[in-house]
């Protein structure tokens, strides 16, 4: 049956619950006394030591457990999560793809507990979901360029901190069911999750087990169609498992043992019915009757495995912590079968590639404290060692991009001086040096038909050097609790997709290749404070690369060719969070940014630069066993391309505005949770931001209708 509840009547319900009951989504983690919350927000990566988020001169988001498991109650995707967490990142394309996600305007480095999971070398866009969020116990975004982590980080960092053993010698064990269905048509749309964990403390030893299947039925947009399947979740089956041992020798010297495993798959007996942008016609999938064999394999993550061992000594010597950590990391993510591949003259009527990566990596951080009368000081330091291997192939044999051999060797020094409890001054510098392998290749032929191809190029490899040095410098003063203003300067160094670049080379050695790594400058200057149950916090950036990288289109070829050009990029983000009652609070955020190619004076496109995006979350919990949230989202006009030849091309579709009302609920019994999240509670009919803004084929679908979600818990 279509969906058949008043939209107006829905709006207007919505609206006065809005009005009549302000709360924030995060209410049980938020409480209003100060030191509390000081205590509960803190972060991690933004200088590899742990430290409140009031000493840190730039912007950070930080999602907690509860915000967590609230927006989980409604969808267990993560790009969705972020998309209306994090002000400055893009909005979610509602697909398995982050690709046009960018965290202010750049790409963010993926980490899972500190550990890579971006592929910077050829970036497929697909690291954000790279773990189920059921694993994770809270999520820290670092905005803005760094390079406290190396490559791949010009936006700015999101790690995934996972789940800890809790500390009671009883062990806790959590049990999870759900089930999702479209309730604009329910026909072939139910889906399930089950997930279990138990962890816990027994003397010295620690654990954590947990494992996760989720199941997807058919998608459905607001008109009851199904969803494109190009980076679709439809049909699609993902598996989580997780654990983490850990071994207290005493109280200052500790071990842990981490593994994490993900893969994400889609196999569905359908076909696209592509459409187009400029046409103004959906693209979306039908049952496939052909009876003729499904061309590729399923795309998504194949298996996505995270091995790393922590060592910890709180007291080296006297002030100074020791931690050691080596990891591993390997990653197939297949991509989808595309006739652009195709070589009629060599048999290929398509392909299907794949990003390939392998990381391995040492390092080694040093923390001393020093106090000298009102005058605290930390020094951090260390050495960062990473090995990564990443290659894209074909499925059938060809060679796309040829493999990558890298090795980074990093040292790093960063200060944080606290003046008197109020003034936070932190520097920092870090030298790179980076060399890549690659050996000789040959440029793949891609056909757009049988008339029109790209011309192979035989490239001679070779090595490829580069030594970076970045700086940091910010200043916070927390003058009282109602101001507390910051001003940063940080640096990043990026080799920008270096795998894009050699698959499209038009010279014959990698050395004639404009690979030359970009340097991002960052400029932050903002303020938060609170008066009472009043919070706010604003900020306004700019970013410079005098090297980016954007995309131009190649009439001849149908071949979107990689351009270097410097570029700017600037915007601001506002945040207001308000406590009505104890059990009351309201939150809005506002996030506007833009960019521009300066070489040229041509506004960046829509991969990088996302429309205006503006947020607001009501918390209610009438009652201690009950819970009612509703999160709405609002997505801006942009517009700054004209059509080529009548044709929007590239990424340069112009972004209509598009509302989403998100409703979670939850209901506890004893040990028992029962839950009903809504997602696009009013059904509203509209494409993502990236549907509208990429011109590329099958990119063009509508976004997910109204969708149920009806879960359980039990916790013992």
């Amino acid at each position: 049956m279509p969906f058949s509840l008043s939209k107006t009547a829905l709006a207007t319900q919505c609206a006065l619950l809005c009005l009549t009951l302000p709360s924030y989504a995060s209410f049980a983690a938020e409480q209003t006394n100060a030191s509390a919350q000081s205590m509960e927000r803190m972060i991690i990566t933004g200088s590899r030591s742990v430290e409140r988020i009031d000493e840190v001169p730039s912007s950070v988001t930080l999602i907690d457990n509860e915000a967590l498991k609230q927006d989980m109650l409604v969808s267990s995707e993560l790009q969705n999560i972020l998309a209306f967490r994090v002000p400055g990142m893009a909005p979610s394309s509602g697909t398995s793809s982050n690709s046009g996600q960018s965290l202010r305007g750049r790409q963010a480095l993926i980490m899972i507990d500190g550990v890579p999971q971006s592929t910077p070398l050829r970036n497929g866009q697909l690291g954000i979901r790279s773990i189920d969020a059921g694993a994770i116990e809270r999520i820290e975004v670092i905005k803005g360029a760094t390079s406290i982590y190396g490559n791949g980080a010009s936006g700015g960092i999101i790690n995934y901190i996972t789940k800890k053993a809790t500390s009671d010698d009883k062990a806790r064990v959590q049990l999870g069911a759900s089930t999702k269905f479209s309730a604009v048509k329910f026909e072939d749309t139910p889906g399930y999750r089950f997930d279990a964990s138990i962890d816990g403390t027994n003397e010295n030893f620690s654990y954590v087990l947990s494992g996760a299947i989720e199941e997807t039925g058919l998608q459905r947009d607001a008109e009851g169609d199904v969803i494109g399947l190009k980076y679709g979740l439809s049909e699609a089956k993902s598996k989580n498992l997780f654990t983490k041992l850990g071994y207290a020798f005493d109280e200052e010297k500790y071990l842990q043992l981490t593994y994490n495993y993900f893969e994400a798959q889609q196999e569905a007996d359908y076909v696209d019915v592509v459409g187009s942008v400029n046409s103004g016609v959906k693209t979306y999938a039908v049952k496939d009757t052909s009876g003729d064999p499904k061309l590729g394999a399923p795309q998504g993550p194949r298996g996505n495995h995270n091995l790393m061992l922590k060592y910890v000594d709180d007291e080296l010597f006297s002030n100074t912590q020791l931690t050691v950590d080596g990891y591993a990391q390997v990653i197939e993510n297949m991509f989808f079968y595309s006739t652009s591949l195709s070589n009629p003259s060599e048999g290929y009527a398509g392909g299907q590639s794949l990003i390939k990566s392998d990381k391995k990596g040492l390092r080694v951080n040093l923390n001393t404290q020093i106090d000298w009368d009102n005058v605290e000081v930390s020094f951090i330091y260390g050495l960062d060692a990473l090995n990564d291997v990443s290659s894209q192939p074909l499925d059938d044999g060809r060679i796309w991009v040829p493999e990558i051999d890298m090795t980074n060797l990093a040292a790093y020094l960063q200060t944080k001086i606290i003046i008197d409890g109020d003034w936070i001054v932190k520097a920092g510098v870090r030298q790179d040096r980076v060399d890549l392998t690659v050996d000789d290749y040959e440029t793949l032929k891609v056909c757009r038909d049988a008339n029109t191809c790209s011309v192979p190029m035989d490239v001679k490899g070779g090595d490829i050097d580069y030594d970076t040095t970045t700086f940091n410098l910010g200043i916070r003063y927390n003058m009282n609790e109602h101001f507390s203003p910051f001003v940063s300067f940080s640096q990043g160094a990026d080799i920008s997709d270096l795998g894009r670049l050699l698959r499209t080379a038009t010279v014959d050695d990698i050395s004639l290749i404009r690979t030359e790594a970009s340097v991002v400058d960052n400029y932050e200057a903002g303020f938060s404070g609170q008066f009472e149950d009043l919070t706010f916090e604003l900020a306004a950036y700019r970013s410079n690369s005098d090297l980016g990288t954007g995309n131009k289109y190649d009439e001849a070829t149908g071949v979107y060719m990689p351009v270097r050009a410097p570029q700017k990029i600037w915007g601001y983000e506002a945040q207001l969070g308000y406590q009505i009652q104890d059990n009351l609070r309201s939150n809005i955020t506002y996030s506007w940014i833009e960019g521009k190619d300066t070489e040229n004076d041509v506004y960046l496109d829509g991969k990088a630069i996302s429309a205006p995006k503006f947020t607001a979350s009501i918390d209610w919990q009438p009652i201690d066993a009950a819970n009612i949230g509703i999160n709405y989202l609002y997505v801006g006009d942009r517009s700054r391309f004209e059509p080529t030849n009548g044709n929007y091309v590239g990424a340069q579709g112009p972004v209509s505005s598009y509302n989403l009302v998100n409703l979670s609920s939850s209901y506890t019994i004893d040990n028992w949770q029962l839950s009903l999240g809504v997602e696009n509670l009013l059904n509203e009919d509209y494409y993502s931001a990236r549907s509208q803004a990429f011109t590329y084929k099958g990119y063009n679908t509508k976004g997910l209708g109204t969708t149920v979600n009806l879960g359980v818990k039990a916790s013992f």
